[in-house]
């Protein structure tokens, strides 16, 4: 095993670190490391991708679930329209973009290039969530919902989810405090689900296709990935969550902007 693969290895554990402190922002950095330091086309990464964050979610929500923190009904109500989108994007949309986009004697934009800059994007928007200071939301129960409105921003998730290979919880848990109305520890438990049920399902329609998967080292990226979940869990008990958001915040605001130089200013 050389030592980048190892390097690697490593860096799959803060991954699940990331999800079991916060409930979001693992395939944040997922992609990034399957890219950069494990060697993987960005198409195909973004297939590992939903698989890694699609199993370590399941585990931290069975963890949750055990605590009566998911809301089925609500798993049901967003979930659906955005697995759905997500397997759409994985099985139908991707394939079908072609490999040269654009091109010059000065440039080229490929698929690669495409999906690592908007990944970049969506890494910045998510960034910028996560260090501005956490609204206080004020919960009512027995509160009408905007069913259409959440359908709307399941399917949007789901594109977004499908494209870069996202599992989508920095951008689903402000949905569910805001739209569904949802308490903040039920609303990332009900995430966790949610996420394991759309990346899995992601990755199903791209296994269905001509992708070759590596097993060995998809296998092992994401136990370590699962095994980041539980370190995660014991530091969000004694940190405080607003905090670890900040700084993984700005972490992730600094990946963005590197994904971005990297692709376009260097390239």
């Amino acid at each position: 095993m050389e030592i980048t693969e190892i390097i690697g290895y490593i860096l799959a554990i803060f991954v699940g670190m990331t999800l079991g402190m916060l409930g979001s922002g693992g395939s944040i950095l997922s992609v990034p490391i399957l890219v950069y330091v494990m060697g993987i086309e960005p198409t195909l990464s973004t297939a590992y991708s939903l698989f890694v964050i699609g199993s370590a979610s399941l585990v931290g929500g069975i963890q949750k679930a055990k605590q009566n923190q998911v809301d089925l009904k609500k798993v049901l109500l967003f979930g659906i329209p955005t697995v759905i989108t997500v397997f759409f994007t994985r099985k139908i949309l991707v394939p079908r973009i072609p490999t040269i986009l654009f091109e010059t004697d000065q440039f080229t934009l490929s698929k690669s290039v495409l999906i690592m800059l908007v990944f970049a994007v969506v890494m910045i928007v998510a960034s910028i969530k996560m260090i501005k200071p956490s609204e206080v939301i004020e919960y009512r129960s027995g509160e009408k919902l905007n069913y259409y409105k959440i359908g709307i921003q399941g399917i949007a998730i789901g594109l977004i989810s499908g494209f870069v290979g996202a599992g989508g919880g920095f951008l689903i848990i402000p949905t569910l405090l805001f739209l569904a109305k949802t308490p903040m520890k039920m609303a990332v438990g009900t995430s966790l689900i949610i996420v394991a049920s759309q990346s899995l399902i992601g990755f199903l329609g791209d296994i269905q296709g001509s992708q070759i998967i590596d097993w060995k080292l998809l296998s092992l990226f994401t136990f370590c990935s699962i095994l980041g979940i539980f370190i995660g869990n014991r530091i969000a008990r004694k940190v405080e969550g607003n905090k670890l958001k900040t700084a993984f915040g700005w972490f992730v605001l600094a990946m963005g902007i590197y994904i971005i130089i990297k692709e376009f200013i260097w390239t």
